[in-house]
């Protein structure tokens, strides 16, 4: 199976939503951050392997408690996806921590900031026009 197959996108498409779900609702591990989304996975041709890149809503101490939580839930996750997902192998899931939703919006409040700024600069400059 190729990397890019439509089948290969399909096993990526069905394990980031088995994984959504049930980091959202199987897992009771009270370390895991209730604001945790699964970004993106990518499951190895071979189906030996798979990388879940994960985000967390949270400062950074919250965000490993959650890494450290899921570290400890991988065999029960890795069960319950062979009992959900009927797949010649079960793959070992590997958690990576994304950083890019945290990153868009700190990017988003500093672009807001700056046309705040610009805006009030302009309307500034206009009243010292009218003067």
């Amino acid at each position: 199976m190729r990397k890019n197959s439509i089948k290969n996108t399909r096993i990526n498409g069905e394990v980031q939503r088995f994984l959504a779900e049930t980091i959202r609702s199987g897992i009771k591990d009270p370390r895991i951050n209730p604001m945790t989304s699964v970004v993106s996975v990518e499951v190895a041709p071979d189906l030996k392997t798979c990388k879940a890149w994960i985000s967390v809503l949270g400062d950074e101490e919250s965000q490993k408690e959650t890494l450290v939580g899921l570290k400890s839930a991988e065999g029960y996750i890795k069960n319950q996806l062979a009992k959900q997902i009927n797949l010649r192998n079960t793959p070992e899931i590997k958690f990576i921590l994304d950083q890019s939703i945290a990153y868009g919006v700190s990017m988003s409040k500093k672009i807001d900031e700056v046309n705040r700024a610009d805006e009030d600069r302009h309307a500034q400059a206009e009243g010292k026009k009218g003067d």
